[in-house]
């Protein structure tokens, strides 16, 4: 298998004609994981919700090319076979269709007619992964993401993207609302993924994330763009010096950003 590679060159992205995202450029292979980070309003989760194609935003300006096809000429559902993954910050409910019956149905929809997995290989593959995300048996057969506490919607965010082997997963604030327990569970899921056919970007406002899970890089994203990047060792300083001491360095007023939509 080809080691995966997803560029993004000169994205801009808007909502309601307010432009969020202002020029963001950023290149993952795979075997790679890239953290941005930055404060609220910068545009962070609207880059997540635009490289999938949520509809309430316009890509007015640039390119996003994975392995080379224009992603951006896809239908959401093309995105997701083509090797797209987002773990959402807030997963919908679905009443109706259990955990197994989802995760079978979207492995299906990716591998295509006649082609569909086997249910013994199907269900040892979700044992397995459920195993090593501490996830009791029974979560399988309960209704997608319904009555959930927030800890189990992320877990069954990283179970999702360990069944699915997307080639570029963006986890967007996957830590947000977790105790360090969850957390660590959440990051041992990420890290098992790790290898040459897997790139990943996390979106997170915080360092203890990182503390589990080490980027090869990371970006600081201000005013709709990339304005710093670095290794593990520029989360540490945003952690022990917040944003204002990086503001003063590139000159960044501190302007009142508005939260994103």
């Amino acid at each position: 298998m080809s080691v995966p590679n997803l560029k993004i060159d000169n994205l801009h992205v808007s909502i309601e004609d307010k432009e969020i995202v202002k020029g963001f450029n950023l290149e993952i292979n795979g075997g790679e994981i890239h953290a941005i980070m930055g404060p609220n309003g910068t545009g962070k989760s609207t880059l997540a919700s635009a490289l999938m194609g949520h509809p309430k935003y316009e890509i007015t300006e640039g390119s996003v090319m994975l392995d080379g096809k224009d992603v951006l000429e896809m239908e959401v559902d093309e995105r997701a076979r083509a090797g797209l993954y987002l773990a959402m910050q807030y997963p919908s409910e679905i009443s109706g269709v259990t955990n197994a019956d989802f995760l079978r149905t979207a492995i299906n929809a990716r591998r295509g007619e006649g082609n569909e997995i086997p249910l013994m290989k199907f269900i040892k593959q979700l044992d397995k992964k459920m195993d090593l995300l501490d996830i009791d048996q029974e979560f399988a057969q309960r209704y997608l993401n319904e009555g959930f506490s927030g800890g189990e919607k992320k877990r069954n965010e990283i179970l999702q993207l360990m069944m699915l082997e997307p080639k570029i997963a963006i986890l967007d604030e996957i830590d947000s609302g977790l105790d360090i327990d969850a957390l660590k569970v959440v990051a041992k899921g990420v890290n098992e993924m790790r290898s040459p056919e897997f790139g990943c970007l996390i979106i997170t406002h915080y360092q203890r994330l990182l503390q589990y899970i080490t980027p090869d890089k990371v970006h600081v994203m201000m005013q709709g763009r990339i304005v710093k990047s670095g290794g593990p060792e520029l989360a540490q300083r945003l952690e022990d010096e917040g944003y204002d001491g990086l503001k003063a360095e590139l000159g960044i007023e501190d302007e009142a950003e508005e939260q994103e939509v």
